[in-house]
């Protein structure tokens, strides 16, 4: 068999349009312009990637992108004040701080930093919490984003097997929580898991998350299985010319398409979904602070 290749990247342009569409309709009823803050620090070269195609996707949207670049010689203190600016700026509904920050900014001080309510990464321990406890939060976007595709592919999700390679608290965990909202019986896997391979053929759904290129082999997708590759991973390209590299997943992409009955290519899979759950989780953070309804769907 041959697996369907579930399209992220057209998802995700569905996604950002309904967002722009209820952007234009909160607007026309008077409500202000959703507002998202980036702050990158330094000048890592993939971070300026992502960075600049989250402004491009949020003014795209009809939303207001404002920036904010720091050097790499930036302190945790300077860092920390810019936050506490923007969490009591009225104006801003999110605030995103690209991560990996420099060595002598503690990321774990940053996040805790950022308030609840405009915490639009879904990273802050009080929608952490939240998430855990059923309450109405803000999502992390990758694993947010997975459960859209799945549930596109699927449908229902009740009572589905469900395997996750990965514990991070960015991808790992709250996939775990997602999927268990939606009555799936969950298994939290990791590098260390005794007779990984075992565990992933007893997956409906596999979640790679682990971050090592093509670990996941197709031996290990049980036939049927819907495979969901978080992993973006650089590595050498030498068919493609001397010092060239290619984006891999997590998961063996060839072998592993030969049993699944769909999953998601790296790169075009998850990827384009983080940055339309970005939207998403803005939008929602400012409907909830300044009092107006969207679409059940967004909630």
């Amino acid at each position: 068999m041959s697996a369907d290749i579930i399209d992220g990247k057209a998802f995700a342009a569905k996604l950002t349009q309904t967002i722009g569409d209820a952007v234009a309709n909160v607007m026309g009823s008077g409500a202000p312009q959703p507002a998202l803050a980036v702050v990158l620090v330094g000048e890592d070269p993939a971070s300026e990637v992502y960075v600049r195609n989250k402004i491009k996707t949020t003014e795209a949207s009809g939303m207001l992108s404002i920036e904010h670049r720091l050097p790499d010689t930036t302190s945790q203190t300077e860092l920390l004040a810019l936050i506490d600016q923007l969490n009591h700026d009225n104006a801003i509904d999110g605030i995103l701080v690209q991560l990996p920050l420099p060595d002598q900014i503690n990321a774990d001080a940053v996040i805790d930093a950022i308030t609840p309510d405009k915490d639009v990464d879904g990273f802050h321990i009080v929608n952490v919490g939240r998430l855990w406890a059923g309450l109405p939060s803000l999502v992390p976007c990758t694993p947010f984003g997975s459960l859209l595709l799945l549930k596109d592919t699927l449908g229902d999700l009740s009572g589905k097997n469900a395997v996750i390679v990965g514990r991070s608290n960015i991808v790992g965990k709250p996939m775990a929580q997602l999927l268990l909202a939606e009555n799936c019986t969950i298994t939290v896997a990791h590098s260390r898991s005794k007779d990984l391979p075992a565990i992933c053929r007893e997956a409906d759904i596999l979640v790679a998350a682990v971050g090592r290129p093509e670990m996941i082999r197709g031996d290990w997708v049980k036939p049927g299985a819907v495979v969901i590759d978080v992993g973006i991973n650089r590595i050498p390209a030498p068919e493609r010319g001397e010092g060239k590299t290619r984006i891999t997943g997590d998961v063996h992409f060839e072998e592993a398409s030969q049993v699944a009955s769909a999953i998601t290519p790296v790169p075009g899979g998850v990827g384009p979904m983080t940055i339309a759950c970005l939207l998403r989780n803005t939008l929602v953070a400012a409907s909830r602070r300044h009092g107006y309804a969207l679409p059940a769907d967004f909630e």
